[in-house]
């Protein structure tokens, strides 16, 4: 199979979605600045079966189309959601990276996932069970509002659509690597602490430490971990992780790591991805933040 034909495969393993011709809608809410950037809060129409409250940061005084960041939120507390882009959280190096990015000229949008955020109120699992009943996943339609989000973000004529990136840790770092694989238009991809080899996750037994929506059936018979990344290169992407993660054993990640130097030598592309390991568990460090902010202004 080519590539297209391979993202046309994944994208038939996340189940019934909707349908991604029909038109978006944006309804602001409410708008403020900071000393940094300015925010507008917006409830999108993605997927015609709920409202998605999203987060739209701009550095102040910018002008002109600008670099933007489609920006994924973690799981943990429900609570948080898109809030993590503006507030951070515990696991994230400071400043929070509306504030990070925007020091750099870039701009961001992060929306709520489903059952995160203004989305909470139903379990993770009972969300899970409807849309399987519905012949759906929650991956697949947490997937599909990402990807519908890329398309909202093109249509604003303050973003430049050829330089959109998208970024995130743990839950987010999945769903950067989902998004970028099964959308071209995402020009860099940055993931932190979630590069997990689904092999070696299953070695160790470790399936526990994910969540119910990171499941997906029939996955395994037809995709690893670096078949799905292997849908990025050449497109530049940085991994970030810890060796002492549980969520992401480390013999998997040098898997990942070996299968996809070789794909992007491939390409002529070898500095095109970067695997950045530290000795450190499931977090953000400031080195790695560094690194971020290094690759985005390197390639986007």
């Amino acid at each position: 199979m080519d590539v297209d034909q391979r993202r046309d495969q994944l994208w038939s393993l996340l189940g019934e979605l909707p349908d991604r011709t029909r038109p978006l809608t944006a309804k602001p809410m409410r708008v403020w600045e900071t000393p940094t950037y300015r925010v507008e809060h917006l409830v999108l129409d993605l997927n015609g079966i709920e409202p998605v409250p999203a987060y739209f940061t701009r550095p102040r005084d910018a002008s002109g189309a600008l670099p933007t960041v489609l920006y994924h939120h973690a799981s943990g507390p429900y609570e948080i959601g898109k809030q993590e882009l503006l507030a951070g959280r515990p696991a994230l190096a400071d400043p929070p990276y509306a504030e990070a990015l925007a020091e750099q000229g870039v701009q961001a949008l992060c929306i709520d996932a489903w059952g995160w955020g203004e989305r909470r109120g139903r379990t993770e699992s009972s969300l899970a069970k409807w849309m399987l009943w519905k012949g759906s996943t929650l991956w697949g339609m947490m997937v599909f509002d990402a990807v519908r989000a890329i398309d909202y973000l093109i249509s604003r004529p303050d973003v430049d659509p050829n330089r959109v990136a998208t970024l995130g840790l743990s839950m987010g770092s999945t769903m950067a690597w989902w998004t970028a694989a099964l959308d071209p238009r995402i020009a860099v991809t940055v993931d932190i602490c979630c590069l997990t080899d689904f092999e070696a996750l299953v070695a160790r037994w470790g399936l526990d430490g994910h969540g119910l929506y990171y499941y997906v059936p029939g996955l395994l018979k037809f995709f690893s971990t670096a078949d799905i990344n292997r849908l990025i290169a050449p497109r530049p992407h940085l991994s970030l992780n810890g060796n002492h993660d549980p969520l992401t054993p480390p013999e998997g990640l040098s898997r990942i790591d070996r299968t996809l130097q070789d794909v992007y030598t491939s390409f002529g592309a070898e500095n095109a991805w970067k695997c950045f390991r530290s000795d450190t568990g499931h977090f953000e460090t400031q080195a790695m933040r560094e690194e971020i902010v290094a690759w985005l202004n390197t390639w986007l």
